[in-house]
């Protein structure tokens, strides 16, 4: 562009300090929200992720805690864009809701304030962080049954939230009105207003130490450079046409017809289109997620095969295109349901690492865990106070090409943690009774796929719970004739006469005080043969509690026994056994 071109702009060694500094500012706004947050959404499982964005709406910098925001930061502040034409210095938005904006689905809000300078609007700061409870039929505003976004809580288009930096006490009673929660709702986004606030002030000192132009310059050539980046790793792939599919479980109203999402790939130079024509129809379920999150997914499978640590903005997002059928679960009519979007979000990225896995084969991965929360609410029996217990729980990566997949992880795009048992205890009538690693449940394979996670609770109130889970029914791949990681399950007392089993989205169910429930989740998919695994790795698997005897005898063809008070293998049984397999085949 000629206007980068003069003396305005800033050199090499400037752009860099700006760039870190950018960097540095959204990572200063992140730690400010985890710190303040009242919830153990925000403070422990850290469900929320902060960015400075342009005057047009476009990332300029997102330090990422959750990949798929990179899509929704630009939908929201759009929508503000479009709703307002005066905004001034000391306002402040919220959005939430996914057909107007771009949040995944209602709990998660936004919070966007403008940044002035001598009076110019220069970016915004922006944070999306998930609210414990907005109202709806359930605790959580996130029923694994919802028919439409009506049944998903409340729903706020751009509103201005603070005039001259004074809240709008109307907006806060309204909030407050339609939550469980009202003190750690709004505690929350005063909180997301906090760090904002810090963002707009780091950003101003910003341009106070380069000027103005240089800086405004810098957000354009940061864009630029972005985008040159990914299109010349692209450049470097093979040519062609390739294609994946993945599948949900269900939509949690259909529960035995499986969701499909198929992408088709076609790469020629620098140029990437990806194809989701062929995917499911729009879900009744709420599995539906909206095209700004397939944007992110994307351009999170891109930048990881690419280089995880690239400087994050929207000029990644304009190194290809995506056709997404309307009417389609990728892109729903309203008002479809979307809360259970991470499943279907999971499938996504799934899908596009097998399609590209034949374009840049040593990055290839088996399939992971997907994602889960469970959610329990009710009242609390001394205050009588409403309270939502919201957790957020992994299980295995898959295999990687030269790696095992990591166990009791977040994968992919999740990348939330595990509240500790400490904290949910403090906080929650509940007593976590077993959080341990299943053995076996890695898939098979040269490289093994990380364990899923056992989490058993015992409920100490009466209390309605919910799941949105995956992969219970359909195991996650392995990849290379690697073997499938172990699928997930979701039991109500377990091991008693009156054990229950519910679908892999569930809403409402009515837990007894002292009543037990147990969540296995998934593990991840091995990659390659595993009958090729370093017999010393599967011994160690055995040692550590990883793999079974059984299991390395049925799946790795490895035999191991007690000899003098230690495991060892027996070279001998383990050669044949091997050896009768490889001539089987």
């Amino acid at each position: 562009m000629s206007s980068l071109q003069n003396e305005s702009n800033p050199d090499a060694v400037e752009l860099e300090i700006i760039r870190a500094s950018l960097s540095g500012i959204v990572q200063e706004m992140q730690n400010s929200l985890f710190r303040t947050g009242f919830s153990t959404i925000i403070r422990e499982s850290q469900d929320a992720s902060c960015a400075i964005i342009g005057p047009d709406g476009a990332v300029i910098a997102q330090h990422v805690v959750l990949p798929l925001h990179i899509g929704a930061f630009p939908a929201c502040c759009e929508a503000v864009l479009r709703s307002y034409d005066d905004i001034e210095e000391g306002d402040a938005f919220l959005i939430n809701h996914p057909y107007e904006g771009g949040s995944p689905h209602a709990p998660d809000m936004a919070l966007i304030t403008p940044v002035f300078f001598n009076g110019e609007l220069i970016a915004f700061c922006g944070s999306i962080a998930h609210k414990s409870d907005l109202g709806g039929p359930v605790p959580g505003s996130c029923s694994g049954q919802a028919r439409e976004t009506f049944n998903e809580g409340l729903h706020l288009p751009a509103v201005r939230y603070q005039r001259g930096s004074r809240r709008d006490n109307e907006i806060e009673r309204i909030i407050a009105a339609n939550s469980r929660t009202p003190e750690l709702v709004l505690g929350d986004i005063r909180g997301q207003l906090g760090c904002s606030r810090l963002g707009e002030k780091r950003l101003i000192e910003l341009i106070g130490k380069f000027g103005r132009d240089r800086t405004v310059a810098s957000f354009v050539r940061l864009l630029e450079l972005s985008e040159v980046k990914m299109r010349a790793a692209i450049a470097e792939w093979r040519d062609g046409r390739y294609e994946a599919e993945r599948f949900i479980d269900d939509d949690g109203v259909e529960l035995e017809k499986p969701v499909r999402i198929h992408v088709v790939i076609e790469k020629a130079g620098d140029r990437l289109k990806f194809d989701f024509s062929g995917s499911a129809d729009q879900a009744k379920g709420p599995a539906n997620i909206r095209p700004p999150l397939v944007r992110a997914a994307i351009g999170y499978v891109l930048i990881s095969l690419v280089d995880p640590n690239m400087f994050i903005n929207s000029g990644l997002l304009r190194a290809f295109e995506m056709d997404v059928r309307e009417g389609s679960v990728l892109n729903p009519r309203f008002p479809a349901p979307v809360n259970t979007y991470n499943p279907t979000v999971h499938a996504l990225v799934e899908a596009l690492y097998g399609a590209l896995t034949d374009i840049a084969p040593g990055m290839a991965r088996a399939d992971g865990c997907g994602s889960r929360s469970i959610i329990l609410g009710g009242r609390n029996a001394n205050t009588g106070k409403g309270y939502v217990q919201y957790e957020i729980l992994g299980g295995g990566a898959g295999a990687r090409a030269r790696k095992d997949g990591a166990s009791g992880t977040s994968v992919n795009q999740s990348n939330a943690k595990i509240a500790s048992i400490e904290i949910v205890e403090s906080e929650f009538p509940t007593r976590i009774l077993r959080f341990e690693l299943i053995r076996d449940s890695g898939g098979a394979g040269k490289f093994r796929g990380g364990l899923g996670i056992r989490r058993e609770y015992l409920n100490l109130e009466d209390a309605r719970f919910s799941i949105r889970s995956t992969k219970h029914v359909i195991a996650p791949n392995g990849a290379a004739n690697g073997g499938p990681g172990r699928t997930g399950d979701i039991i109500i007392n377990p091991d008693t006469d009156n054990a229950e089993r519910l679908p892999t989205r569930y809403a409402d169910y009515p837990l007894n005080a002292g009543s037990c429930f147990r969540l296995d989740t998934p593990g991840g998919g091995g990659m390659g043969n595993a009958y090729e695994r370093d017999v010393d790795l599967v011994l160690r698997d055995v040692k550590e509690g990883y793999v079974s005897i059984e299991g390395a005898n049925r799946d790795y063809g490895v035999v191991v026994q007690e000899q003098n008070g230690a495991l060892a293998i027996d070279e001998r049984a383990t050669k044949r056994l091997r050896s009768a397999e490889s001539a089987g085949a």
